[in-house]
C-alpha cells in the first residue's frame, strides 16, 4: 500500500468510524450473549490490505481511543489490537490471497485470538473477570460473527483504499461487448482501396481526385 496524505486521512476516518460504531451501536447488540467486535475486524482488514506496519499502527490507535473513551485500563486494548493487526499484515506479506474466502476466515481466527488475548491480559493485570467453560463458547461465537462482518466490511474498506493498493487496476468498460474502439490506421500503398471496410460495415467513401491541369504536347490546357 502506498500511503499518501489522502490515504492516511481515509485510514484515520475508517479507524474513527470503527471506534464510534463499536461504542455507540455494536456494544448494545448481543448474539447468544456475545457482543460483536467490529474493531478487530477493521484492524485485521487494514492489516491484510496495508501490511504489518499499517495494521499495527491502526490497532494501537483503535485500542488507545477505546480505552480512553471508556476509561478502561489504558493499553490493554492497544496491546491486543496491535498484535492482531501486525499478525494480519505479516500474513498478507508472506501469503498471497487467492480466494475471497481467505480474508473472512483470517479475520474470524484473529478476532477469536484477540478475545482470548484480551481475557489473558486482564487476568495478568489482576482485573476481576468471570472465567468459566462458557468463555470458550463466547470466543467461538465472536469468531463466527467476525467472519460475517468481514464479508461486508473487507470489500468496503478495500474499495475505499483501492487507489493506494499496489495491485489496483481500474476497470475499462466497453459500450458493446466484443466491440473495441479502433484508432485510425494508415492504409499501406500496396493495399487496394476496395478491401478497406469502415467500422460501421459500409463501403468506404471515394475520394475525388484533385483537378490537375495537364499540358499536351501542343501547349493546350485540358
Amino acid at each position: 500500500m502506498i500511503i499518501t496524505r489522502r490515504m492516511a486521512l481515509r485510514i484515520g476516518l475508517i479507524v474513527a468510524a470503527a471506534v464510534i460504531l463499536q461504542i455507540s451501536f455494536f456494544s448494545y447488540l448481543s448474539f447468544f450473549g456475545v457482543t460483536p467486535n467490529v474493531l478487530a475486524v477493521v484492524v485485521v482488514a487494514l492489516g491484510l490490505l496495508g501490511g504489518g506496519v499499517v495494521g499495527a499502527v491502526c490497532g494501537f490507535v483503535c485500542g488507545l481511543l477505546v480505552d480512553s473513551i471508556l476509561l478502561q485500563t489504558l493499553g490493554v486494548s492497544s496491546l491486543v489490537l496491535l498484535s492482531v493487526g501486525y499478525l494480519a499484515g505479516r500474513y498478507r506479506e508472506g501469503v498471497e490471497i487467492t480466494s475471497w474466502l481467505i480474508p473472512p476466515l483470517v479475520t474470524g481466527g484473529l478476532t477469536a485470538l484477540a478475545a482470548a488475548g484480551f481475557a489473558v491480559v486482564q487476568l495478568m493485570l489482576g482485573v476481576e473477570t468471570a472465567v468459566s467453560v462458557l468463555f470458550v463458547r463466547e470466543i467461538i461465537v465472536q469468531g463466527l460473527l467476525a467472519i460475517l462482518l468481514a464479508m461486508a466490511l473487507y470489500p468496503l474498506i478495500r474499495r475505499i483504499l483501492a487507489p493506494a493498493l499496489i495491485d489496483y487496476a481500474p476497470s475499462r468498460r466497453l459500450l458493446l461487448p466484443g466491440l473495441r474502439r479502433r484508432r485510425g490506421r494508415r492504409v499501406s500503398p500496396s493495399r487496394p482501396r476496395s478491401a478497406e471496410v469502415t467500422a460501421h460495415g459500409g463501403r468506404p467513401a471515394r475520394r475525388r481526385a484533385p483537378a490537375r491541369r495537364r499540358r499536351t504536347m501542343r501547349g493546350e490546357v485540358v
